[in-house]
């Protein structure tokens, strides 16, 4: 009989087999919840949107009642500059597999967004981003595999598995995004990865283009103008909103609505495949003057609801007082997280 030990082990024995398919499996982005917690990820064409300066943070604990979890923390930056008439932007995010992240994703980006005119209600922003992409495998450190397997001593066994030559690669990418909107509605078309950067670690194996359609509107749920109340809140707006990807032959389709009542942020969504169910997705937010704080928690309710202990997410967002000669550039209205 197998050992507690043994047991605990055999944990990264699917880490191990996912790892030695990543030759011929097609690598896949990372998804977020929050998806204007993280605007520049969801579309490139969003640097400078917010005209002010902002900073926004993201952390990720996918399916951590897995035995190869996913973890991720993102970061960036972006503002508008009237002389470039658009925003610059830049982000860094670190995706980790496994428990000890035994599989290791970074990205470090900056992007160009340019913003024009079209109507006099309607604005345009188009941006293309440029990406450094290193990925490194941790061979020794954290990764078995089943031949090792003694069923009385546990891994005591050397593999057959090949260890990769390079066990770090990287390599350069490119997103291009649009972005139009105005008072009250919002849309927009993301493509990634248009040179297919290779990422594997044997045979070639490039990462499929990803298409992200998304929009939304706002609807002023009270009927006064004002956006204060006598009890300190602001005027309720519902948000609803979809965003649809495809990668990889693979369709996701998210369908939410959200609700601003300053300073409370509420939403609520649900995610599936083409032919399968995914999760619910119940989100929660406060907002005060520059500063924000958001909370997801995915309800997973496909197959591996017993097993994956949902998702969670945290995200912070700093928005910076706008300087005096912007004030006049139109800033999108959407959703916060």
């Amino acid at each position: 009989m197998i050992g507690t030990k043994l047991k605990t082990k055999l944990k990264y024995t699917a880490l191990g087999i996912l790892l030695l398919a990543s030759g011929t499996a097609g690598a896949q982005d990372v998804g977020f919840s929050q998806f204007y917690a993280n605007p520049l990820y969801l579309n490139p064409a969003f640097a400078g949107t917010a005209v002010a300066p902002r900073l926004s943070f993201t952390y990720r604990a996918q399916w951590p009642g897995l035995v190869s979890a996913f973890t991720t923390i993102s970061a960036s930056y972006d503002q508008y500059f009237n002389d470039l008439h658009g925003g610059l932007g830049f982000m860094v995010m670190s995706d980790r597999v496994g428990d000890h992240g035994a599989l290791n994703t970074n990205t470090v980006g900056a992007m160009y967004a340019f913003h024009f005119q079209l109507t006099r209600k309607i604005n345009i922003s188009a941006a293309l981003q440029v990406s450094l992409v290193n990925t490194n495998l941790r061979w020794d450190e954290y990764l078995r595999f089943p031949d090792q397997i003694d069923n009385e001593m546990g891994f005591s066994y050397i593999t057959a598995a090949q260890q990769p030559e390079n066990l770090s690669r990287i390599a350069a990418d490119f997103n291009f995004g649009a972005v139009v909107y105005s008072d009250m509605w919002y849309g927009g078309v993301a493509v990634s990865h248009l040179t297919q950067p290779n990422v594997a670690f044997y045979s070639e194996d490039r990462v499929p283009m990803k298409i992200t359609v998304h929009g939304g509107g706002l609807i002023n749920v009270a009927e006064e103008a004002r956006r204060q109340s006598s009890l300190g809140l602001g005027q309720p707006i519902i948000s609803p909103n979809f965003v649809y990807q495809y990668q990889g032959g693979l369709h996701y389709f998210n369908y939410g609505v959200y609700l601003d009542w300053v300073p409370f942020l509420a939403g609520v969504w649900f995610r599936h495949g083409t032919a399968n169910v995914d999760a619910f997705i119940f989100q929660l937010g406060v907002q005060h003057d520059h500063f924000k704080v958001g909370y997801s928690y995915d309800v997973t309710v496909s197959k591996l609801a017993n097993s994956t202990a949902g998702s969670h997410e945290v995200s912070l967002g700093f928005i910076f007082p706008v300087p005096e000669q912007k004030k006049k550039v139109k800033a999108i209205r959407c959703p916060s997280f």
